[in-house]
């Protein structure tokens, strides 16, 4: 049983790449210099969590498996932009749901230190609610996929939420509403929707999803590094 696989096409992985590398090359020139101090993790380990996540992406951990129907395979799905990959499977037993390790396990963590660490569960918790409530309302059934979204809607959502909520902890109100929201609104609250979908894996965090939230901590540096640039 294959379940590693990178979510979206190459080209579009690829993009993802380039824009981390540019918001690196910004703060290391010092246009935003100042981001390690919003985000609440030093940003060499921020940097390793990034691209932690863009490997982690391709690896899928299965948790349970939706009795067999007719499944999709080897395809490329286009949806709002985006393109994702329905991977190539033969004698597969149905619908396997899976935990991506790039766009569900790294991000939870990395979500709940900073909440522990800056002592921000209410506010963080009130970032996810609105959220997750947005992503499940325009979270949508794709076939041979499971649940995907708009590309920059995560993105979009968060920023204004987290700005609304905390100037202060922008960045890590940012990197957690937008992480666990689009997991619990799109992914969690719409599993019951998968089934008949014809996706060979439902991947919590996987396709559909991985790229708003590997967005979403990019717009947690970015934030960090303005925000403190208009205090200084």
């Amino acid at each position: 049983m294959n379940l590693h696989y990178f979510p979206v096409a190459l080209p579009f992985f690829f993009i993802l790449v380039m824009i981390l590398a540019a918001v690196i090359a910004l703060v290391e020139i010092r246009v935003l210099r100042y981001a390690y101090e919003k985000i609440g993790i030093p940003l060499k380990y921020f940097y390793a969590l990034l691209i932690a996540s863009l490997v982690g992406s391709y690896i899928n951990i299965p948790i349970a498996t939706l009795p067999a129907r007719r499944i999709l395979s080897d395809q490329i799905v286009n949806f709002f932009g985006m393109q994702y990959v329905i991977p190539a499977v033969v004698d597969w037993p149905g619908t396997v749901i899976a935990v991506n390790i790039g766009g569900a396990v790294i991000p939870l963590l990395v979500s709940l230190y900073l909440m522990i660490k800056l002592r921000i569960f209410g506010s963080a918790l009130l970032g996810v609610t609105v959220v997750a409530v947005v992503c499940h309302w325009l979270a949508h059934p794709v076939p041979g996929i499971g649940i995907a979204e708009p590309l920059v809607v995560p993105s979009l959502v968060t920023a204004i939420v987290a700005l609304l909520i905390s100037r202060r902890h922008a960045a890590p109100i940012a990197y957690i509403a937008g992480s666990a929201g689009t997991l619990i609104g799109a992914d969690l609250l719409n599993l019951y929707r998968v089934r008949g979908l014809g996706a060979p894996v439902a991947s919590i965090g996987g396709a559909g999803t991985f790229d708003g939230i590997f967005l979403t901590s990019i717009l947690a540096v970015v934030l960090a590094g303005l925000l403190t640039e208009q205090r200084a």
